[in-house]
């Protein structure tokens, strides 16, 4: 099987989030090359702190395969996922993470509590950082330029 990327459809998603007034994040659950779950942002609209794409997604995708687990399932996610989505991927037992932007404040992947590296983290996803990095730092900078 040939690696086909999602993180378009991530951005995508990061986009519309942005039309909306949300912090422009998107993510993406994909099995075998096949998109299974989308989702951007949608705190503000629901008023729902755990309304994080990443978190919309892997409901999403949990509900299509009515499973909690996703194993071999890929997630593509535009800004390097916070703790509380850390720690939920790995309960998920996600297979891989591909993610775009870094976020050196808020992250918990490769910044903060790096979640995957805990003792007590149940799984560990491969991780992918930097895939469309730049399309999606460029929409960060843009949504938060426009609100200071």
């Amino acid at each position: 099987m040939t690696f086909r990327s999602h993180m378009d459809a991530a951005l995508a998603e990061a986009e519309a989030a942005a039309a909306r007034g949300e912090v422009p994040v998107g993510a993406v659950v994909a099995r075998n090359g096949s998109i299974l779950a989308r989702a951007g942002n949608r705190t503000r609209e629901m008023a729902d702190p755990t309304a994080h794409a990443e978190l919309l997604a892997i409901r999403e995708a949990c509900r299509v395969l009515g499973s909690e687990r996703l194993t071999g399932c890929d997630l593509y996610v535009t800004l390097e996922p916070c703790a509380m989505c850390a720690a939920a991927i790995s309960a998920a037992r996600i297979a891989r993470l591909y993610y775009g932007a870094a976020d050196p404040k808020s992250g918990g992947v490769a910044h903060g509590a790096r979640v995957f590296t805990h003792p007590q983290a149940h799984h560990a996803p491969e991780v992918y950082d930097g895939i469309g990095a730049d399309a999606a730092a460029r929409l960060l900078r843009a949504f938060f330029s426009g609100r200071r």
